[in-house]
């Protein structure tokens, strides 16, 4: 008998596990703007429903202020708080990344660690909905290039909820991407899902001839091309990262070793992305046992578009892929 589920989409999914660890601990707070419910409980409605749950003490609408609401989480956290800080988009996060970078992801090593800053700040982004550029960014690179921080990003609802109770818990601060691409399909997610510990990836399909290594919205996308490719007769294996820092090198580069060839595939910009990091590492790991180049696949040295023509061009797309896997086939 299989076990019990709830269709929920991401958006729920998250709610769900801030409210799980809300109600586990009363020492989870949530900050930042209009978060609580006589705001609308978040600018999607991410956080609907919570202040009323568990009081305004609990779940606080902030100014608009980046800067004040993660400074308030660090001293929250150094105080024994473990605080939830919503962004409303990733690329408000720029306004913060003095408290960020220099506050919270080096408080422990500049402590000995004596002091922990156990803060979980969650943001959106993600091109596809003509936001344009300054409300669409993927700037994971960003986080992952800053020793201290955890940088996490799901492309399910199983997902996002077993991520986000990790990253509640976990003793060092977490970034917690939420990809606009991904957050309005629902799916089944087990009434038991617990933590999904971070570090560690998820093989969606098994396959043989390539390996597709994807996050995110992406993930998506790379579904697409796995179809594609399987009616031309080639087997596709196909990770989702889910956490992008750390990564989990010991998965890719087992699936690597057995396939030969490798696609990265990501949202954000391609140059100086997560996908060279990956890449850098296979070429050093596997060279010998590589059957062609590893290929990366990621946007344009570009703001993202408004215009919803160039926004489609800017993004990845299915065929994108399925020319990358078929190019690296030979």
């Amino acid at each position: 008998m299989s076990a019990p589920t709830t269709k929920m989409n991401a958006l729920q999914a998250v709610n769900a596990a801030i409210a799980e660890a809300m109600a586990a601990d009363p020492k989870v707070i949530l900050l930042g703007e209009d978060v609580a419910d006589p705001e609308g409980g978040g600018v999607v409605g991410t956080t609907r429903g919570l202040s009323t749950r568990f009081g305004d003490d609990r779940v606080k609408s902030t100014p608009i202020s980046e800067q004040a609401i993660i400074g308030a989480a660090i001293g929250a956290a150094l105080g024994g708080y473990r605080p939830i800080a919503e962004i409303m988009l990733m690329n408000f996060t720029t306004i913060a990344m003095d408290m960020i970078v220099n506050h919270a992801a080096k408080l422990r090593f500049m402590s000995g660690g004596q002091s922990q800053v156990p803060i979980t700040i969650h943001m959106l982004t993600g091109a596809g909905a003509s936001t344009a550029g300054q409300h669409a960014d993927h700037l994971e690179a960003w986080f992952a290039h800053t020793a201290g921080l955890k940088v996490v990003a799901p492309s399910c609802p199983a997902d996002y909820k077993g991520l986000m109770l990790s990253c509640i818990a976990d003793p060092d601060p977490c970034i917690f991407i939420e990809s606009m691409r991904t957050l309005f399909v629902p799916e089944d997610v087990p009434d038991d899902q617990g933590p999904i510990e971070l570090g560690r990836a998820n093989i969606i399909q098994e396959g043989n001839d390539v390996t597709i290594v994807a996050y995110s919205g992406m993930v998506i996308t790379a579904r697409e091309a796995v179809k594609k490719l399987a009616e031309e007769g080639i087997s596709a294996e196909l990770i989702d990262l889910r956490t992008v820092a750390p990564w989990d090198r010991d998965c890719v580069l087992a699936s690597v070793r057995k396939t030969g060839r490798a696609v990265l595939v990501h949202e954000a910009v391609r140059s100086f992305g997560v996908g060279a990091e990956i890449a850098a590492t296979i070429h050093e790991a596997l060279f010998g046992l590589l059957k062609g180049p590893v290929r990366r696949l990621g946007a344009p040295y570009s703001p993202v578009p408004f215009s919803k023509p160039l926004e489609n061009a800017f993004l990845v797309q299915p065929d994108a892929v399925v020319a990358a896997v078929l190019s690296v086939m030979g």
